[in-house]
């Protein structure tokens, strides 16, 4: 899976004037170099606030990488939560996967999307699985132009399961009327 339209610290994926949506992207492009340059979290989201968040980040060689309109602790909350538990997350994501398939042979950018998305089901149900899912593939397709976004909502979706299998538990139905 490697048909991604770029690496993260490109052009992102727009976040409409959505702070959240920001936050999530960011989170993503945050894990994505943590992990590609070995870099300690916190230095990672301490750059990303000093130079790349919000309408006055630092002008510098980021330049189109810079994501005006973000929930800076949202983001720095999913980034601190993924690094935190990467152990069970992946553990999660890979149970979701096929057997032929690790964790480790996904793109790098896929496979920090999914430990973005793992680290916010992993946390207080606020917002429900669906948003959660919803913003999540709405990266997935801003970042890919292939078949990694379809891939990703199966994913997705499995996680949401296994992290908050009450939100979709079968709704009983009301009895019905006597007349």
């Amino acid at each position: 899976m490697s048909s991604q339209k770029g690496p993260p610290k490109g052009k992102p994926p727009a976040s409409g004037g959505r702070p959240r949506t920001g936050a999530r992207v960011a989170a993503v492009q945050a894990l994505f170099q943590s992990e590609q340059a070995g870099e300690n979290p916190e230095s990672v989201i301490a750059e990303f606030v000093r130079h790349r968040l919000g309408p006055n980040a630092a002008e510098d060689s980021y330049g189109e990488g810079r994501i005006p309109e973000v929930d800076a602790k949202l983001f720095a909350r999913i980034v601190r939560t993924a690094a935190a538990q990467i152990e069970s997350l992946d553990e999660t994501i890979g149970k979701s996967l096929a057997k032929d398939w690790p964790l480790e042979k996904l793109d790098p950018v896929l496979r920090a999307l999914l430990r973005a998305a793992a680290a916010e089901f992993a946390t207080p149900k606020d917002p429900p699985a669906r948003v959660v899912i919803n913003e999540y593939l709405d990266i997935a397709n801003g970042f890919f132009l292939g078949d990694e976004p379809r891939f990703a909502n199966g994913v997705l979706d499995a996680l949401a399961r296994a992290y908050r299998a009450d939100e979709f538990a079968p709704v009983p139905s009301a009895p019905a009327p006597r007349g």
